[in-house]
């Protein structure tokens, strides 16, 4: 898993804590341990282009979950890309 990020952007810190929380939620419910890797955008200047307006970008494969902001979104695009589960048989919580 990628997390997309840039220096001096609260987003990208804000979205930093809020995937450590989803992935404690998710150690403690049983899932396996995910490593996260985390981009500098500004390290090339495709990556730069390509995600600039819409970091932090939460990647696991070729999947992209542009804005990672929400606990929410992310526990669903987690559970998506992770399980396997359908995003309708995510549930619904709260943010």
């Amino acid at each position: 898993m990628t997390l997309y990020t840039r220096p001096g952007c609260h987003l990208c810190d804000d979205a930093r804590d809020i995937l450590g929380a989803v992935l404690a939620e998710r150690a403690a419910a049983g899932a396996p341990a995910v490593d996260v890797d985390e981009v500098d955008i500004e390290s090339d200047p495709a990556l730069f282009r390509r995600h600039l307006e819409t970091i932090p970008v939460l990647a696991v494969g070729v999947a992209e979950l542009p804005l990672a902001m929400r606990p929410g979104s992310i526990r669903a695009f987690l559970a998506e890309r992770l399980e396997g589960a359908a995003p309708s048989a995510v549930p619904a919580t709260s943010e």
